[in-house]
């Protein structure tokens, strides 16, 4: 690996005043995204437009808790007459390449790829590692906020820095939009996503990608499910801790259980704070039974938990599948349900709607579900 540095030209060519346009359409295009996923890919695309003489540029994110091996996720790749992909955001961990499986990335992501002198503080660097007839370079994402990673060009010879520049300016103002857009999203207190997030996210789930083909049309008529699993959560008895601790212990325990939250469920599942001591997680894949071990391990990691002060703390928890067409409302009223009765039979428990109908312990009268106030 070998460091290029190259100080900027006094003179803006006319090439340069057409690349400095383009980066401009560029970052319009990419401040107009608010699909977080969607970003990674719009990046990608637009260096690859950019550089015309590179043959692919991928943005990886490392995923992954702190406690277990972090992998790489392609969150974005572009090729040239190819369409743009990614890899699923439930792509299972261990099928992912590990983290010190790409030393450049693990260098650029550590911010010790390259040595400056201070003569070069205000040179752009750039790690370039020649991979069999490519030369493969390294940036990493200028982001505060949400997962790290890299932008990975590959190109069959090495790219000078001032091709580089409009990158590197197109990477602040990413990585600024990023912190933004990421701030915007998540909840102030626990870092989880927040409720207006959800909306968006839920109708993803429950209104896929629609194939029209006879075959599939047949097959979506008599499919009413999304492999999608909602679960609501609420912190039992958690007014007793703010008037019996205060408020400050109050939102450390909050804190604390979006902490065992992430360490519980999946990279992929998603994590809402909806407000108050009420979380919900949207969960993908399995069966009912999957489902009902995955929220019952987030219950017993709390209940084991020591809280400082508190010491001990619980949760309710009510869950509910996806179906295809699910409003927001109606699947969230469904597991709500399942939290009230948690409650009312006597806390720290998980329960499935479903099987609360079946046991007759929930009435359905029709299509109709009505909305539960928790207590």
């Amino acid at each position: 690996m070998s460091a290029v540095i190259q100080s900027p030209s006094s003179l803006l060519t006319g090439e340069r005043v057409q690349v400095a346009e383009e980066a401009i359409s560029h970052l319009a295009d990419l401040t107009a995204q608010r699909d977080r996923e969607q970003l990674d890919v719009t990046l990608a695309q637009g260096v690859l437009e950019l550089l015309n003489t590179v043959s692919s540029v991928g943005v990886y994110r490392l995923v992954g808790r702190d406690d277990e091996v972090r992998r790489w996720l392609c969150s974005g790749l572009a090729r040239r007459n190819q369409l743009s992909i990614s890899d699923p955001p439930w792509v299972d961990l261990d099928s992912l390449p590990a983290f010190n499986d790409f030393p450049t990335r693990q260098q650029a992501v550590e911010g010790r790829s390259l040595e400056q002198t201070d003569a070069q503080a205000d040179a752009l660097l750039v790690a370039q590692q020649n991979e069999g007839d490519r030369c493969v370079t390294v940036l990493p994402l200028l982001v505060e906020v949400g997962l790290p990673g890299v932008l990975e060009v590959r190109s069959e010879l090495p790219l000078s820095l001032e091709t580089l520049r409009p990158i590197q300016t197109l990477l602040r103002v990413f990585g600024n939009f990023q912190n933004l857009l990421e701030s915007s999203q998540r909840d102030t207190l626990t870092g989880l996503l927040n409720r207006q997030t959800f909306d968006a996210t839920f109708l993803k789930a429950s209104m896929p990608v629609v194939d029209t083909s006879m075959e599939a049309t047949v097959e979506r008529r008599a499919q009413t499910k999304t492999g999608y699993w909602l679960g609501v959560v609420d912190i039992d008895h958690f007014k007793r801790v703010n008037d019996g601790f205060g408020h400050l212990i109050g939102d450390e325990v909050l804190v604390l259980v979006a902490r065992i939250m992430r360490q519980s469920f999946r990279h992929y599942d998603r994590l809402y704070r909806f407000g108050g001591e009420e979380f919900v997680i949207l969960l993908r894949g399995g069966t009912e039974d999957d489902a009902r071990a995955a929220f019952e391990r987030f219950r017993t990691n709390v209940e084991s938990y020591l809280f400082p002060q508190v010491k001990t703390v619980t949760v309710s928890v009510g869950f509910t599948e996806v179906q295809l067409q699910d409003t927001p409302s109606q699947a969230f009223s469904r597991a709500d349900q399942g939290v009230y009765q948690a409650k009312h039979q006597g806390r720290n428990r998980v329960l499935s709607y479903e099987t609360l109908v079946r046991e007759g312990v929930i009435k359905v009268e029709g299509d109709h579900i009505g909305d539960v106030e928790l207590f």
